[in-house]
């Protein structure tokens, strides 16, 4: 049975983030050496990657058969994960520029908390040319002190974005809204920062 809405697009009325501050401990934090499950069915140690990494952080991946959560709509930054990975319509999602994302010398990963099953069929429906990495303990979200919120049982992870630089976060993006128009704001910060990336 097909969802009540329509997964691809953002509802208008979609409440606006503030920034609480909960990030702004993030920028210069050397990351923990945690092994997460990626969607191509390896393990990936973010802290040991070299050069520059972007990981957008979002709560969930929106099924098409599967109506949200009640209230979702009204949890500020919790919609938008779908268009935000890539939907076709909305031109500015991660997907849609990835290409670019790596001429600007970045690889790109998604991050959220349901298990490497869950995000495999997204990644694939979606055809997403980058993994997905499972955080579903939360052992890299409570290393970071990441902010969360409960919806349905769930611990989810709010929306962030992260550009990592050799293990050390350099950026990070929060709250991010629209999350439709984040893979604009990270390409536009690299070409600025060009000159800082490390080996």
């Amino acid at each position: 049975m097909p969802r009540s809405d329509n997964l691809h697009e953002l509802p208008p009325d979609i409440p606006i983030p503030t920034d609480d501050g909960a990030c702004d401990h993030l920028p210069g934090m050397k990351l923990p050496a945690l092994e997460l499950p990626s969607t191509a069915g390896r393990s990936i140690t973010l802290a040991h990657l070299p050069g520059r990494t972007v990981v957008y952080i979002c709560p969930r991946t929106g099924q098409p058969d599967v109506d949200p959560p009640l209230g979702w709509n009204e949890i500020p930054a919790a919609r938008g994960c779908t268009p935000q990975s890539s939907d076709v319509l909305i031109r500015s999602a991660f997907r849609d520029h990835y290409r670019e994302l790596q001429t600007l010398g970045a690889d790109v990963f998604g991050l959220s908390t349901q298990d490497p099953d869950y995000q495999r069929e997204a990644a694939e429906r979606l055809h997403l040319p980058f993994e997905l990495l499972s955080d579903e303990h939360l052992a890299f979200a409570h290393a970071l002190n990441l902010p969360t919120f409960e919806v349905a049982g769930m611990a989810l992870i709010k929306r962030i974005t992260l550009i990592l630089n050799a293990g050390i976060i350099e950026k990070a993006f929060y709250p991010v809204f629209p999350p439709d128009k984040n893979a604009e704001e990270v390409i536009e910060w690299l070409s600025e920062n060009l000159h800082h990336e490390g080996t």
